[in-house]
């Protein structure tokens, strides 16, 4: 435990060498309820750390350190509203904000609350605390009983991922031991760019829980959910083929999965070359290209190859410029 707390807390931040760090990690671990989870827990919260190191990233943890004055509800608050506090709109694309939770939930019918040492937090309260955030956000909820946390937290510029698809999940939920080790595992990479995407770990993550229950013969118990448009419903692994989601979205919103498949925590060496600036283009050309694509039905042959055409030369002219910049 000793050298645990000393590898996640006494350092602060993941590396101090890198004036800039590109995203910040927050991982907040809640009441172990029992030995064994707390194994499980240190486990998860360290790969967490480590992909964090790996993309020079800004990491804090909470949950683990010895009881003070400030009990770890009020900690969360206070790590999110300096989050809030420190947004600067030239930052705004380059810095997105992980938020992490893991461990144990609640749901009494009406309200889903995550397990805290001391007093637990509800969905609600973490939704009121997120709203000055203006910053990119990636919303993990690892616990059982975190489907409502997706409708609380879903908005703009957020991904939201739960763990099960409704309160009434309460079973130990795994899918946070595996999207802990899918977040920087290259077997993820399933669109072959040299980086594991957030959606491409929560594919490989729900993969693995299928596989885990289908193994040992049990009723699966938990069914992750990701939704990064807004509309507060969310969607199951196995509604994509390869990293698109094959459904449409109600009210003509965007399919989900758009903005997860552009959120890396550990970049590729191609990934290291772009500016912010260039990252922020970047990501506006494949979300025009993910809008395109999904009208392709309602367009003529021609008329989608005369929109498509200038979207891919100015992405490929970006990455050219980009490579050009770094060799200088």
């Amino acid at each position: 435990m000793t050298a645990f707390l000393m590898l996640l807390c006494s350092a602060g931040w993941a590396d101090p060498t890198i004036e800039t760090p590109r995203s910040q990690v927050l991982v907040v671990v809640g009441a172990e309820g029992a030995d064994e989870y707390g194994q499980q827990f240190r486990q998860w919260a360290t790969r967490w750390n480590d992909a964090a190191k790996r993309g020079h990233a800004e990491f804090t943890l909470i949950g683990f350190d010895a009881a003070g004055k400030t009990d770890d509800r009020d900690l969360l608050k206070q790590r999110l509203s300096e989050a809030a506090g420190s947004r600067d709109p030239a930052r705004a694309q380059a810095e997105p904000l992980w938020l992490i939770l893991i461990g144990h939930g609640t749901f009494d019918g009406k309200v889903a609350r995550f397990n805290l040492r001391g007093p637990d937090v509800s969905a609600g309260e973490l939704a009121e605390w997120l709203k000055p955030v203006e910053r990119p956000i990636a919303i993990i909820n690892c616990t059982s009983s975190s489907g409502p946390f997706l409708n609380e937290l879903s908005g703009p510029n957020r991904v939201v991922i739960a763990a099960t698809k409704s309160g009434h999940e309460y079973n130990f939920a795994r899918f946070g031991d595996y999207l802990s080790a899918a977040i920087s595992d290259p077997k993820a990479d399933l669109d072959k760019d040299e980086q594991t995407s957030l959606l491409e770990a929560f594919l490989l993550a729900s993969s693995r829980v299928n596989e885990f229950y289908a193994s040992e013969g049990r009723l699966m118990t938990e069914h992750a959910l990701l939704d990064d448009n807004g509309d507060k419903l969310g969607t199951p692994a196995d509604w994509f083929q390869g990293i698109r989601a094959t459904n449409s979205a109600k009210n003509g919103a965007a399919v989900d999965g758009t903005r997860a498949a552009r959120l890396h925590l550990v970049h590729s060496p191609r990934e290291e070359q772009l500016s912010a600036t260039h990252r922020a283009r970047r990501d506006e050309l494949e979300a025009e290209l993910a809008e395109l694509r999904q009208r392709k039905s309602q367009l003529a042959e021609d008329e989608y190859l005369q929109q498509i055409e200038p979207l891919l030369v100015e992405l490929a002219r970006l990455y050219e410029t980009a490579a050009k910049s770094e060799t200088r």
